[in-house]
């Protein structure tokens, strides 16, 4: 079993910048590969972006090209999310999630651990 737990999120101001952290424990299985996604109210869960095992690889939604960076460091386990120019529609939960095939893939289901999610509002 992995354990994936989210921080990082809170309230922030249009155009600010948050660094969400995904801190795992547990047994990990390596090379996997760690995705974000963030959810709304009546809405499906929407990818966010993905990184590789070793991190050379990264893939972002459109929607976040140019204003989010996703990192990791196998040392400590931890997978980040580093948000700038913030608008309100990137209010939402942000969960990390982690496949343990090694894919580099947006679809939800292909991910086999979860955390619990941490909230992102963005205010106007």
């Amino acid at each position: 079993q992995v354990q994936l737990v989210e921080s990082g999120g809170g309230l922030v101001q249009t155009g600010g910048s948050l660094r969400l952290s995904c801190a795992a424990s547990g047994r990990t299985f390596s090379p996997y590969t760690t995705g974000w996604f963030r959810q709304v109210p009546g809405k499906e869960r929407e990818f966010v972006a993905a990184i590789t095992f070793r991190g050379d690889i990264t893939y972002y939604a459109d929607s976040v090209k140019s204003r989010f960076t996703i990192s990791r460091d196998n040392a400590e386990n931890a997978v980040y999310l580093q948000m700038t120019s913030l608008n309100p529609e990137d209010t939402a939960v942000y969960y990390c999630a982690a496949d343990k095939f090694g894919r580099l893939t947006p679809t939800t289901r292909a991910y086999d651990y979860w955390g619990q999610g941490t909230q992102v509002t963005v205010s106007s």
